[in-house]
């Protein structure tokens, strides 16, 4: 037939619970067990056959299981209490934390803007750590009560659904999301209306569509291509994640970001913060300087000021090849009829966002979303300084490690990933109130009053159900390729729930290095088959499918688990999802982490596996450098960027070997007198102890307010006041400073090549020329550091104070002093620095004068 509609239709629910409606349509549920639990007691195996979905378990489920758990008087307490919770979750009694904090900014709302949101197996529109990482701010955002409105893509096919065949090959499987049978409803204007907003495209306009998903406190607006009257070809721009060719791509980060700030406009939102999460959305900053050149009569730069002051820029890629750039020839084509709208010239737009790179000159997503932000941040500290010299040429005048972007590491939203069975356990340690102030690391000490014998009973449940999880999945896949009843049956002793178990789940992009662990197949062969003390490994990930080295990874890793030696011990679990990830971090012995550093940007895995007891061994990349304090771990290898691959892996994976051989494996199997591996189980809590509250996203998204929205938010109200008065003057007297500055000079004298004892006072004095500038537009720095064998280490600005001038020659004279407060080679120098209070950082022109 053809379908002209689709309709989801549900039963009637007795009134006594007919609130399962209205709290399956609150992504609230995804992280509070017992409220699942009210839909999976009434019927298991449905609850697992809808990818645990309460919108599609509602159209499916039996009227009867209905009736009969409304007359219930044990289901009804359970319904009661989740019921209650919900309510006072949504309408607290007590004020959130950021009431308290900020009341005066409750109506400045945040807007988060992210190509993909993982927020539950049932919304499959997530493909890996960014996804995953937005779905748990946004749910913190939620927890801690943010002014918070998340936008994005609603994908009808999502990401793709994992098969791998016989030979080890993954098959790509795109399946349709039915909007129906999602917790999503149509987002309307304050009037009422559904929202339909545009854009322009070459030769046409672009429609979508926008829904609402309600996370907690907090909704997501996600966009919509499938809708008339758009083109076929245009139905399909939002249809998957990363899906299609780079014209499909610049026309999906045109809908994201132009169409995105429409769709608020329209829902009547008028956000204070904007946040870019990578540079997908990144033009989105065009299109509200578009608004401010259009409708209130600014210049393009002074509407860029404007735009700026309220814009936060995270960057999560630390390779130039991960940054999306467009070229200038695909820039003409889609906004050739835009920047006139900017009242800018074609050589200025292209400009504005220009990167020579190794591939030519391109229109760079990460390079405008720096210049429309006024905050920017990497997700670890070394990803942070990765991304300080990566991006240096932006601010060419300034040293690498004043480059203003700075590092909010990523965290893990904790209720979403913690195991039910050690939600019990801390919170009969930890307190019952331990969620409202689980990043305090002085609540966590409690972890080590927990007996060993309870937390390890914990985790070995915790293991066996992961290995029950491991049989049927692998006896699914067995089934599906068509293997033989013995194949089938062997599936169900795969893995032996008293072994050594290491979990390796991710992305299978090639830097990850998943096959490391197999460079040596001998000795790998002899760890994992030692009679007394064997070791087994669970892999899981997907690889893009346009990535044909990270498919053949996942192909080797599969073979392997098929070979003689391996199989048994080593075994592949097709279709990775949140699912899976929950089973794989609450049950794995040790979690394993071989990316080639410094290549991981943060990583969160690793956070959710120690949150639940399961210790990291990994490279020092990421996150871990942080976390990593010799007794909560293993560190592999040596935290140093080697210039030859094949050497890197080559000490890496003995590393590795060595670790496994000499240390973890050991520790593993050293029980006690009372049958227990004490020692091991000291690196569980140590694990947890020191993860668990530093890398939670309720730290994370602090953060993430008390140093980057709250600034932008409070710039941007200053730049905006009085018909965007300081807007207009910073605008001004930035043009003002950059034509000057060629006419500046800076002279100083400091001591040269002397010796001084310790606490001593280095005296300088300075001589300037301004030219058309006053000492009010200029800052003059004494600037001391450590000399460690050319690294300069612990630099210190101090500012020199005008004394005189100008003279007859135009000379002002500054003078200033700095205490050698440490031993060692110190140097010191003096610099000329643009100075004005609205600017955001003293190096934001990137211009600097040296003595």
């Amino acid at each position: 037939m053809k379908i002209l509609g689709r309709v989801a239709v549900f039963p009637v629910i007795p009134e006594r619970i007919a609130r399962l409606h209205e709290l399956a349509y609150n992504l609230w549920w995804s992280w509070n067990c017992p409220a699942q639990e009210l839909y999976s007691v009434l019927d298991a195996q449905l609850w697992d056959a809808v990818d645990h979905n309460p919108v599609r378990f509602l159209s499916q489920v039996a009227p009867a299981k209905l009736e009969e758990a409304a007359g219930d008087k044990a289901y009804l307490e359970n319904f009661d209490r989740v019921l209650e919770d919900f309510d006072h979750y949504m309408h607290p009694d007590t004020p959130t934390w950021f009431k308290q904090t900020y009341p005066e900014l409750l109506d400045k709302p945040i807007a988060y803007f992210s190509l993909e949101f993982g927020l539950h197996e049932a919304l499959p529109i997530y493909s890996g750590g960014l996804g995953i990482l937005s779905g748990d701010h946004a749910k913190a955002a939620s927890d801690l009560g943010l002014p918070f409105v998340g936008v994005g893509f609603l994908y009808p096919q999502g990401y793709f659904t994992q098969r791998i065949g016989r030979d080890g090959r993954q098959e790509a499987i795109y399946e349709k999301l039915h909007f129906s049978e999602v917790p999503a409803t149509p987002a309307t204007t304050p009037s009422g209306e559904e929202v339909l907003l545009w854009v322009d495209l070459p030769g046409r306009r672009v429609y979508a569509k926008v829904w609402k998903i309600q996370v907690g406190r907090i909704p997501l607006y996600l966009m919509d291509t499938d809708v008339d009257p758009n083109q076929p070809s245009d139905r399909d721009l939002s249809a998957r994640l990363y899906g299609g060719n780079e014209e499909i791509r610049v026309s999906q980060e045109i809908v994201l970001g132009i169409g995105g700030v429409r769709a608020l406009r329209a829902l009547g939102i008028n956000p204070a913060a904007w946040h870019m999460n990578e540079g997908h959305s990144a033009f989105l900053g065009l299109e509200r300087i578009r608004e401010l050149v259009q409708g209130e009569g600014l210049d393009f730069a002074q509407a860029r000021e404007v735009v700026a002051a309220g814009g936060i820029f995270t960057t999560h890629t630390p390779v130039p090849a991960g940054n999306d750039a467009f070229s200038f020839e695909m820039m003409d084509k889609y906004f050739g009829n835009y920047w006139p709208q900017l009242n800018i010239n074609r050589d200025d737009f292209l400009n504005f966002a220009r990167q020579d790179t190794q591939w030519g000159t391109r229109f760079s997503m990460t390079v405008l979303a720096l210049r429309t932000s006024g905050e920017h941040n990497g997700v670890s500290a070394l990803h942070g300084e990765v991304s300080r010299k990566m991006w240096q040429f932006l601010w060419s005048g300034v040293d690498p490690e004043e480059v203003p972007i700075d590092s909010i590491t990523n965290g893990v939203h904790t209720q979403t990933w913690l195991a039910p069975e050690l939600e019990v356990l801390y919170a009969r340690y930890l307190g019952s109130d331990w969620h409202e102030k689980l990043e305090d690391p002085a609540l966590w000490e409690a972890i080590k009053t927990i007996p060993d014998k309870e937390l390890w009973e914990t985790h070995s449940l915790l293991k066996e159900k992961l290995i029950d999880f491991v049989h049927a999945r692998i006896r699914r896949q067995r089934i599906e390729l068509g293997e033989g009843t013995n194949e089938v049956q062997a599936s169900d002793n795969l893995l032996d729930p008293k072994a050594f178990t290491i979990g390796f789940a991710r992305r299978f992009a090639t830097y990850k290095r998943a096959t490391l662990i197999f460079r040596y197949a001998d000795r790998l062969q002899k760890l994992l088959n030692d009679k007394d003390h064997p070791v087994q490994i669970v892999f899981a990930g997907k690889a893009h499918p346009a990535d044909e080295p990270g498919k053949y990874f996942i192909q080797r890793v599969y073979q392997y688990s098929r070979e003689v030696g391996f199989e048994g011990r080593i075994v592949f679990l097709e279709d990775y999802d949140m699912n899976m990830a929950r089973y794989l971090v609450q049950g794995v012995d040790v979690w394993l982490n071989t990316p080639i550093r410094p290549l991981e940007a943060s990583g969160t895995s690793g956070q959710k596996a120690s949150l639940n007891g399961s210790p990291n061994c990994s490279i020092l990349d990421g996150w871990w450098p942080e976390a990593y304090n010799g007794a909560n771990g293993w560190s592999i290898g040596e935290a140093r960027t080697y210039q030859d691959q094949e050497t890197q892996d080559e000490a890496d994976c003995q590393s590795l070997y060595a670790l496994l051989e000499n240390e973890i494996v050991p520790l593993y199997y050293d029980y006690d007198a009372n049958g227990l591996p004490a020692k091991w189980i000291a690196i569980m809590k140590e694990a947890i102890r020191t993860v668990a509250p530093t890398f939670s996203t309720r730290r994370m998204v602090k953060d993430y307010t008390s140093l980057l929205y709250i600034s932008a938010i409070r710039h941007a109200l200053n730049l905006n006041a009085g018909g965007f008065r300081l807007g207009k003057e910073l605008a001004s007297w930035k043009a003002l400073v950059a034509n000057a500055w060629q006419d500046v000079s800076l002279y100083a004298h400091a001591p040269q090549d002397t010796k001084l004892a310790l606490g001593a006072k280095v005296k300088v004095d300075a001589q300037v020329r301004l030219g058309r500038l006053k000492p009010e537009d200029v800052s003059v720095e004494l600037v001391s550091a450590r000399d460690d064998n050319g690294k300069l280490l612990d630099p210190k600005s101090i500012a020199l104070t005008l004394v005189s001038g100008p003279d007859t020659n135009g000379v002002y004279q500054y003078v200033g002093e700095s205490e050698a407060d440490t031993g060692g080679s110190l140097v010191f120098g003096v610099r000329l620095l643009p100075s004005n209070p609205s600017l955001l950082s003293k190096h934001e022109m990137g211009l600097v004068r040296w003595a």
